[in-house]
């Protein structure tokens, strides 16, 4: 075991931080949460997680090996780099960069320049490896938050431009609909979703969860009642090599599945979408009902739907265990309510 801190996206206050759990959890990872601060999680763990957490995270950019943690100021950040025996750290053949972030106005720009540079000093005082600012071997990473410094030696960075690639209106078929890749990604992730999963989506719509979900190795059926959206569905999985193992014009109410092992899906809200002539509470009351027979106890159900409608107490209604809501800001008339739910 050892610690770990993780620079999250700032774009929504409590989802990075929780998919960034489901993922551990999803993965059977053991670990302890050390501390939250503003966009960053320090974690007691194996360093192995960062693979998983790499190859899945939509809200994650940056995992680190921590060093220490403290005081936001050069004269304590003095004191603590010179404990470190960097010899220990990287090899003395190696070159090496410092980058300081600060998260939002936690610090001043021209602090940032300052502890590169008297971090870089110190660590050539105490090393015989050299600066190269261009194509270093080795980075270490310090942030600037919530009045601490967290300092470390970067493992891995994760970039968010595939999943700009896979935004809504990059794909062949849109909609207004869409589901934003990266919140798709964080809602699969959510229901705690392994490799080799069965995943569905009951209304797949233009095929974001689907396409997210594969992407981490989930195995996936998509389900709609109208065919227009099946189609184009099809045309943007295909778009992306991606082949479900089945996506079926069905009524999500009456799902044509006998066992499924999570669920993570976004109905139809809001005037681009066909409710059928019914509402969307209603819809999510069926489809949560329909889709109790075909879980097991303790498997995830992840839903999207309109803060106005109280997905929490829905949930709790037609069975479920709540775990956990989130609430996505899309425009002035309109924020999701991302929850989570298990089977009791």
């Amino acid at each position: 075991m050892v610690k770990l801190f993780f620079l999250l996206s700032g774009e929504n206050k409590t989802l990075p931080y929780a998919e960034l759990i489901a993922i551990l959890e999803a993965e059977n990872i053991t670990f302890s949460i050390i501390e939250k601060l503003d966009q960053v999680m320090r974690l007691e763990t194996n360093i192995s997680c960062i693979k998983e957490v790499r190859l899945r995270s939509a809200y994650t950019r940056i995992c680190a090996l921590e060093l220490f943690v403290c005081e936001a100021n050069i004269e304590a950040i003095t004191k603590c780099l010179k404990k470190i025996d960097f010899r220990n750290i990287i090899d003395e053949s190696d070159s090496f960069a410092v980058r300081i972030k600060r998260v939002r106005n936690y610090a001043e720009k021209s602090s940032v320049m300052i502890y590169e540079r008297e971090i870089g000093k110190i660590i050539l005082k105490k090393t015989k490896t050299r600066v190269d600012l261009v194509r270093p071997d080795n980075i270490f990473i310090g942030i600037l938050t919530s009045g601490k410094f967290i300092f470390g030696l970067k493992i891995a960075i994760i970039h968010p431009k595939p999943f700009g690639e896979r935004r809504p209106r990059k794909k062949p078929f849109f909609h207004p609909s869409g589901m934003p890749s990266k919140l798709a990604r964080s809602m699969v992730n959510l229901a705690r979703a392994k490799r080799n999963d069965l995943l569905v989506d009951p209304f797949c719509g233009t095929g974001s969860t689907l396409i997210e979900a594969t992407y981490i190795g989930c195995r996936t059926i998509g389900l709609d009642v109208q065919l227009k959206m099946i189609k184009g569905c099809l045309k943007n999985t295909h778009h992306f090599n991606i082949y479900p193992e089945g996506v079926i014009r069905a009524d999500a109410r009456k799902p044509p599945i006998v066992k499924v092992n999570c669920v993570v899906t976004d109905p139809p809200y809001g005037r681009c979408c066909s409710t059928m002539k019914s509402t969307t509470k209603r819809i999510v009351e069926e489809a949560l009902a329909g889709f109790n027979s075909v879980l097991d106890k303790g498997a995830k159900i992840c839903i999207a739907s309109p803060k106005s409608i109280d997905l929490s107490t829905i949930g709790e209604k037609a069975g479920y265990k709540h775990l956990e809501s989130h609430f996505v800001y899309v425009h002035r008339s309109l924020t999701r309510e991302i929850a989570v739910f298990e089977k009791r």
